[in-house]
């Protein structure tokens, strides 16, 4: 089996996110994977990260538009912006930056940062 590289492996992932395909977004993880949102909660495992997926504070599928992509070794950066819609506060934006780590061809751990605007 050939690994898919690491930048096409994240984009699969946001592919996953952008239509709450959890299969999709499953498939790029390591078992053990690690979810860090920084500020908010703390994931371990699939089935934590898959709870995580479609949190039930929000509805509908997020539009996530990745605007940079950083490849160093194991480790992938991205910066871009999105939109959800808040089951309290209805529809916002948001700015966001994900670190991805990779072991043995798959993502290990996800840091997210996400900053709300305007």
């Amino acid at each position: 089996m050939t690994r898919q590289p690491q930048r096409d492996l994240v984009a699969e992932y946001f592919a996953g996110f952008r239509t709450s395909d959890h299969p999709r977004i499953l498939a790029t993880l390591t078992d053990d994977v690690e979810w860090v949102i920084h500020g908010h909660r703390t994931t371990r495992g699939k089935a934590e990260f898959d709870g995580e997926i479609e949190n039930p504070g929000f509805t509908g599928s997020p539009e996530l538009d990745v605007q940079r992509v950083y490849e160093d070794g194991p480790v992938v950066i991205t910066t871009g912006d999105g939109r959800g819609t808040s089951l309290e506060h209805g529809p916002f934006r948001f700015a966001f930056n994900d670190l991805f780590t990779f072991r043995d061809g798959l993502i290990a751990r996800v840091d997210s940062y996400v900053v709300p605007l305007p």
